[in-house]
């Protein structure tokens, strides 16, 4: 039965000598976005329930770390770098960003409500309501992507 889900890992280039996740995390990951549950998968890997939710949360976690090092990794070359200190209202970010892209030549292809909720959404818990709570680093790549850091 793991050979069907493997031929699935291999179709779509996973590679485990260069993912952060094992070939097990993988092989989890993928059978719970099809909707199995992890005694099922439990069962079709020949293993407990209890070892396949370690798996799961662990995978998770890698996932985590991974998509923190890669927005750490584009953080470093987004040529616009905003700071936006704690206390901020929500609603004046926007055009701090707009400005900011603006001086370098940079586009942002969101309206000033779509930019409010990606940076309230990757903001987390350090945003509550229109209230910046903490201060938050936001980027913008050169092709107009946001990326949101909290600099602790």
């Amino acid at each position: 039965m793991t050979e069907e889900i493997d031929a699935f890992l291999d179709e779509i280039g996973f590679d485990p000598d260069a993912s952060v996740l094992t070939r097990r995390q993988a092989q989890v990951l993928a059978l719970r976005e099809r909707g199995e549950s992890q005694a099922e998968i439990a069962e079709r890997l020949g293993t407990s329930r209890a070892n396949v939710s370690s798996v799961e949360g662990s995978a998770r976690d890698n996932v985590e770390r991974a998509r923190e090092t890669v927005a750490f990794a584009e953080a470093l070359h987004a040529p616009v770098r905003i700071r936006i200190p704690a206390e901020t209202d929500l609603y004046d970010v926007p055009q701090l960003v707009y400005e900011a892209c603006d001086d370098a030549g940079v586009k942002v292809d969101h309206t000033a409500p779509d930019l409010m909720k990606v940076i309230a959404d990757a903001a987390g818990d350090a945003v509550s309501g229109r209230q910046v709570d903490r201060e938050l680093v936001v980027g913008v790549t050169s092709t107009g992507e946001v990326r949101v850091r909290h600099p602790e």
